[in-house]
């Protein structure tokens, strides 16, 4: 595996047609002449200076072409420049240290009969996946297939994304079916929805690219290159159809815990008018008999105060059966 830093290329292979490479410099690259059956393959880092001097200078790329892979912002997309070449940007998983994953990579690629050139900014697991492939003999064997096989390894990272935000869903929804107190975090779970829309913000172009890259098969692709396509294509339907089904299941979660503060809520207040309306009728006899006028009956009495509780205790025991009567306790 070579690197040479200060040109900008990351990765430069020659694929033997058996699904092996070898690794060469950028000094080779001048001089090097592709044999029967071999193909190449460069990766650089798009933002070095030697990789775009490179690229407008040596690789025999049509301006542009140039300018639209050194561009600064895109989306996944496929632009055939004539029968035997093409541009195709795709996005990836962001795996790097502190980044979040549905912050897509991109990776811009141009390719043709014998060449793929191969563009990042951030560095990708998926090529590294594909360079493994290659060092253990079980890689493309030509360049139509090295396209499928990063598309394919970063299909893979998506999978294992989706699972995560379908299992988190998972399990907030078990969480609040085993316990009536638990309440989901609010934030974190408009953040996951959040999360699940930027993915399928780049999933739904990328899938229309592999559907028409499985649609319209170029010349120099491999026999079956177009089956890998299409099961790709349905691979990211199901992904697609997945996020929109986590997307919905948020819904329900945050749904369920509003309707539970809504019934709590209602539940505190119907308690609340209840002792209300219990006391009230017992409120209102003791402020009438505790002015401080004359006239007042039993005043004078010295058994007035117990008249007065048993009156008291006799209104509270009708409220309560009224109250069992009409079902609100």
């Amino acid at each position: 595996m070579v690197q040479d830093d200060l040109q900008g290329l990351v990765h430069a292979f020659v694929l033997d047609g058996r699904g092996g490479a070898r690794s060469i410099g950028f000094a080779q690259l001048a001089e090097l002449a592709l044999g029967e059956g071999e193909s190449l393959w460069l990766h650089w880092d798009r933002s070095h200076p030697g990789a775009q001097r490179w690229l407008r200078e040596r690789s025999g790329l049509s301006e542009f072409a140039c300018d639209v892979l050194l561009e600064e912002n895109t989306r996944p997309r496929l632009l055939p420049l004539s029968d035997e070449q093409l541009l195709l940007f795709l996005r990836g998983v962001n795996l790097n240290p502190d980044a979040a994953p549905e912050d897509m990579i991109s990776l811009r690629i141009f390719a043709d009969r014998q060449r793929v050139i191969s563009l990042r900014l951030r560095p990708l697991r998926s090529t590294e996946t594909v360079i493994r492939l290659l060092e253990e003999g079980r890689g493309p064997r030509a360049a139509s297939e090295v396209l499928v096989y990063l598309a394919d390894a970063m299909t893979d990272r998506v999978d294992d994304l989706v699972a995560d935000f379908a299992e988190h869903v998972d399990s907030e929804e078990e969480r609040l079916e085993l316990d009536e107190r638990y309440r989901p975090e609010h934030d974190d779970m408009l953040s996951l929805r959040r999360r699940a829309a930027s993915l399928r913000r780049f999933l739904l172009p990328q899938r229309e690219i592999y559907a028409q890259l499985a649609r319209n098969r170029l010349s120099w692709f491999v026999e079956d290159d177009t089956d890998y396509w299409n099961e790709l294509s349905n691979r990211l339907v199901r992904y697609l159809e997945e996020l929109d089904l986590v997307r919905e299941r948020i819904n329900l979660v945050l749904e369920a815990e509003q309707r539970r503060l809504s019934e709590r809520m209602n539940r505190t207040m119907y308690l609340l008018g209840i002792i209300t309306g219990f006391f009230l009728p017992m409120s209102f006899l003791t402020g009438l008999l505790g002015i401080n006028v004359g006239g007042m009956p039993g005043a004078e009495n010295p058994y007035g105060f117990a008249i007065a509780c048993g009156l008291i205790a006799s209104i509270a025991v009708f409220q309560w059966w009224l109250f069992r009567r009409l079902r609100w306790l």
